[in-house]
């Protein structure tokens, strides 16, 4: 029995791991959920999970949640960051799905690392920020670090268990790493300029939050996965070749010295990569209907256009520039959707805003926490002055 402590459980990475839990109450023990500031939707998981712990990272909705959990339950309510850290390392916790979205989730990603536990990484951010630092912590600790983004635990999947992270030893020539394309694949370059959040967010295959389907349709996503996948399985940008990929079937590939090519195929539905890591090294069921290859018929492959969206260019840029680089793209970008969200910028602006903090805040070594989270905080103090002089108000977002 693995007992599961779920960052991030109101999320869909969040809904789609419990979901899977629940369809197997044999292996399976929620120890803890956290959140953010969704009461409701807490209240509700608390009602069907029963957790030991339900952590608010929002004090006010701690208080909240506290006051409506009945106590015959027998959940105790926590809040704050200390809470997110209490669940995320306590002994009687052996699994953590890290989900919670951006910078914010590396803080208590971290303490389960430290703790040794295994730990479902599904907040890419949290790697993309600290790089080395979150690697040497997996060494040290003995933590199992297993990737939960669809295209990392595909690469996962088609790499030999033992040689995850040596690329010269597994005989591998390079990865094929696949995206998407978002909801603009097919989208003039002069019309980007006027997309709304809506259309940013109506991602034509997955369903994710507002956040990473921004990222997805600028391509940031794929440039953060790049960065990642370089850390998860040590090797570099060079190594790693982007194929755009419609259909979402194909979830990554590698490709090897002596010519193969090894995919891992599925259905765009996060069940199936999360069931991989909860059941590790055994498969069990995600509860996704099988793939009907013969409905798809054929895939499609194409280049990303780099011109139309140079997030995955600054994101390369970021990696290959070392030290604390790839933290002040991830706070910039962070930043620059949040407004983007808001209506404050273009859909355009966003690569605009983040590559003038690239060049503003030079890198320096990223040898501590401390230093990482110093250069994100500066980052978004700039970003946000940046997002000042561009803010805009355009009838059509409205």
């Amino acid at each position: 029995m693995r007992h599961v402590t779920v960052l991030g459980a109101t999320g869909s990475i969040g809904l789609s791991t419990l979901d899977v839990i629940a369809r197997h109450p044999d292996r399976f023990r929620v120890f803890a959920l956290t959140a953010c500031r969704q009461v409701d939707s807490m209240l509700e998981l608390c009602r069907r999970h029963r957790p030991r712990y339900a952590v608010m990272a929002d004090p006010e909705a701690a208080a909240r949640l506290h006051q409506q959990v009945p106590a015959a339950w027998q959940v105790e309510v926590l809040s704050g960051p200390e809470g997110l850290v209490a669940v995320a390392e306590a002994d009687d916790c052996d699994t953590v799905m890290a989900a919670i979205v951006g910078a914010a989730g590396l803080e208590s990603t971290l303490a389960a690392v430290r703790a040794g536990k295994r730990v479902l990484l599904a907040n890419k951010e949290a790697l993309v920020m600290s790089g080395a630092l979150f690697m040497d912590a997996v060494a040290e600790s003995g933590a199992e670090l297993l990737p939960i983004d669809s295209e990392h635990n595909a690469i996962f999947q088609c790499l030999p268990s033992h040689q995850v992270r040596n690329f010269p030893g597994a005989g591998v020539r390079r990865v094929l790493l696949t995206a998407s394309g978002g909801p603009f694949r097919e989208t003039p370059a002069d019309a980007l300029v006027d997309v709304s959040p809506e259309q940013a967010c109506a991602h034509p295959n997955w369903s994710m939050g507002q956040k990473i389907s921004v990222d997805s349709a600028s391509l940031m996503n794929k440039g953060l996965e790049l960065i990642e996948a370089c850390w998860l399985f040590n090797t570099r940008p060079s190594q790693i070749e982007v194929h755009v990929h419609p259909e979402s079937i194909i979830h990554s590939m590698v490709e090897y010295v002596d010519g193969s090519v090894l995919a891992q195929l599925g259905s765009p539905d996060m069940r199936t990569p999360i069931a991989n890591g909860l059941g590790w090294p055994e498969r069990i069921d995600a509860g996704v209907a099988p793939l009907d290859l013969f409905a798809l018929g054929r895939f499609h492959f194409e280049r990303p256009d780099l011109q139309r969206f140079p997030c995955l260019r600054l994101a390369a840029e970021a990696f290959e520039s070392g030290g604390t680089a790839p933290a002040v793209l991830n706070a910039a970008n962070e930043e620059a959707v949040a407004a983007f969200l808001r209506r404050e910028i273009r859909f355009t602006d966003i690569p605009v805003v983040i590559e003038s903090v690239l060049s503003s805040l030079p890198a320096v070594a990223a040898d501590s926490f401390s230093v990482i989270f110093e250069k994100d905080h500066e980052s978004r103090a700039f970003a946000a002055e940046q997002i000042r002089r561009r803010a805009v108000s355009v009838s059509g977002l409205k």
